[in-house]
């Protein structure tokens, strides 16, 4: 029986090295911004109670009914793997107390979701979200303040202006319910021009008939009842006042009266940043109000807006780095007495911060050379038998070919020193 290759399972990728730098950058500009506004880290896990997401997200949403990937464990227990983080880190908040700290209560995370999806680029079924959370104040300044931290995100990452922020606002309980009936009069009125996707949704979820993408339906959409008429006062206040504060932070917006949000728990503000630049899969980040969410979860009647930023695609739209980082020199000790002699010279010029690679003593001087060129590093060092009995090193500059002797008592500061860090430095720091 042939034995066949294990793959990994459909829907989900391997992050490898060529890839990292990117994804490292987006994790450490993130935190980098998301900290200049006061925000802090929470991790929860990856997987809950189902109950908790069927009940914050809903249970006639799309994902609770079709796409979350939930099973039972050994005790009976039904889990799931979280398919957002919002109902986690408000979980998190009720359960720890964290109501009790100054309002609003600001925290992100950074991790992955599940979610069963049909696998299209920039869209997993395991896929990684930063998400930022402010509980706890309604002011619609806080709204704007928290589509600034979004935008200055983008800002330092090079992407804003590639990118435009599409603004709604679809209501509270007390006028959504109206205009929720408008709607369904209308989208069955024009049933037979919609697809069957959106004739159910709408008897079942009748605003997510407006997110869809099919020209078909978009015709028939385009002329749907506006929410943005059906707003009562408060709501429309709110939105007049979030839209005052976005100008006054000089952040352009195009208010999109069809933007909705694909969870239950959505009220009045919502947003997206869209690009034309990855076909279907055109939102890079989207969140929103939702008042009421806390409380639905057995905590205070505290109030939240927030946002996920999808990473896949953000990494997607970065360019790649210019080259890699690469190690400056290789060591090549010929034979065992050369690579104890070697070792802990690497070792101390790892600990001042110089990325070094290491031969083991068993290839020939051409083979290590080759691998030399390969790793793309501007030096190597030799160092054999006769090299030792003279008690010196050579260092190679693999651009020019030439070479020269250093005693071994100063080869770990020459090399320091090529390396551009001072003898007994601290390492650079990692970027936050």
């Amino acid at each position: 029986m042939p034995i066949v290759t294990i793959k990994a399972v459909r829907g989900v990728h391997d992050i490898l090295p060529a890839d990292t730098a990117r994804w490292q950058r987006l994790e450490a500009v993130s935190r980098q911004v998301f900290e200049a506004y006061g925000y802090k880290e929470i991790r929860p896990p990856i997987f809950e109670r189902t109950e908790l997401f069927a009940r914050g997200i809903g249970e006639v949403t799309d994902i609770v009914q079709k796409e979350m990937y939930t099973f039972e464990d050994r005790s009976g227990e039904s889990l799931t793997l979280r398919p957002e983080a919002t109902a986690s880190v408000l979980r998190a908040y009720v359960e720890h107390g964290l109501h009790v700290l100054a309002k609003p209560v600001r925290l992100y995370t950074v991790g992955p979701m599940f979610r069963y999806e049909r696998p299209q680029a920039g869209r997993y079924r395991q896929f990684h979200q930063l998400n930022l959370e402010a509980i706890g104040e309604n002011h619609p300044a806080l709204d704007a303040e928290v589509i600034g931290v979004l935008m200055e995100l983008f800002r330092r990452l090079g992407l804003a202006d590639r990118l435009t922020l599409s603004l709604n606002s679809i209501g509270d309980p007390a006028c959504r319910p109206a205009y929720r009936e408008k709607l369904v009069a209308y989208l069955r009125q024009n049933a037979g021009r919609l697809c069957g996707e959106c004739r159910e949704r709408t008897e079942r979820n009748p605003l997510r008939a407006l997110d869809c993408k099919k020209p078909d339906c978009q015709e028939v959409l385009d002329t749907a009842p506006s929410i943005l008429d059906a707003l009562c006062k408060e709501c429309g206040e709110h939105f007049a006042r979030v839209r005052q504060y976005l100008e006054a932070l000089s952040l352009p917006y195009v208010v999109t009266p069809r933007l909705v949000r694909g969870f239950d728990y959505y009220v009045r503000t919502t947003f997206e940043l869209l690009t034309g630049e990855l076909g279907a899969q055109n939102a890079v980040a989207g969140g929103g109000r939702y008042d009421g969410l806390v409380q639905l979860l057995d905590g205070p009647p505290d109030p939240g807006i927030g946002f996920a930023v999808g990473m896949e695609r953000v990494v997607l739209l970065l360019p790649p780095d210019a080259q890699d980082a690469v190690p400056l020199a290789l060591l090549i000790p010929l034979g065992d007495k050369a690579l104890v002699r070697l070792l802990p010279v690497a070792q101390a010029m790892r600990h001042s911060g110089v990325t070094v690679e290491v031969g083991y003593g068993v290839r020939k001087l051409r083979n290590e050379l080759d691998r030399a060129n390969r790793l793309k590093v501007p030096y190597v060092v030799i160092l054999g038998e006769s090299e030792l009995e003279k008690g010196e090193a050579l260092i190679r500059e693999m651009g020019s070919g030439t070479q020269r002797p250093v005693p071994l008592d100063r080869l770990e500061a020459e090399l320091i020193a090529l390396g551009g860090v001072g003898r007994g430095a601290e390492p650079p720091s990692e970027v936050r």
